[in-house]
Parts: structure tokens; sequence; C-alpha cells
């Protein structure tokens, strides 16, 4: 069971069991995922779509679920996510981390 969940968090970005983070499962709707563990704060999840609407991404799905503090991401978007991207991602604030699951 821990090993499904850990080979689920490292493929898919899924989390389950947590001590800090949120339950949060999206099933897949596209190759390029991006995972981002973030503040829970106003307007990140606006600066988040803002950066990668500036990219050209389009965001086919998303979830965002919080946890105190703490909020964890998956984005699910159309096309390959470039390092510029993932960088401006990882400068906005509170931002803690960023990682990108292409399929």
């Amino acid at each position: 069971m821990v090993a499904d969940q850990l080979r689920d968090y490292l493929r898919h970005g899924n989390i389950c069991n947590a001590v800090n983070f949120p339950q949060v499962h999206m099933p897949r709707e596209s190759q390029w995922r991006i995972a981002i563990a973030n503040a829970n704060v106003p307007n990140m999840l606006g600066q988040i779509s803002t950066a990668m609407a500036h990219a050209g991404l389009n965001i086919h799905n998303m979830v965002n679920k919080s946890r105190g503090d703490m909020a964890y991401t998956l984005v699910d978007v159309d096309s390959a996510v470039k390092d510029e991207v993932l960088a401006t991602l990882r400068g906005i604030e509170g931002v803690l981390a960023v990682r990108y699951l292409p399929a």
C-alpha cells in the first residue's frame, strides 16, 4: 500500500496520508502535469494561472487543496512546459516547490 502511494506521488503528484499536506488526487487528463507546493495565501492560484497564461499554456484541469498554512496544487496543461515557465513559478513568493511530471 505505501509503495503504491509513493509511486502515485512520484508519477502523478497525488498525495495520500501525508502529515503536512492535504489529500490530493486528480486523475490525469493530460500528459503534462505540474505539481506545486505553496503557501495557502490569497491570490496564489491567480499568480500561478497568470504565469501559465503568459507562457501560452492552456490549463486543462486543476485542483488545489489546503491544510492549514500549506496548499498543494496539481495542474494539467495541454502542451509541454518549458524550463523558463517552471523557473517563473518557482519565483512566485510563497511557492515552496515545483515539480514537472510529464507522462
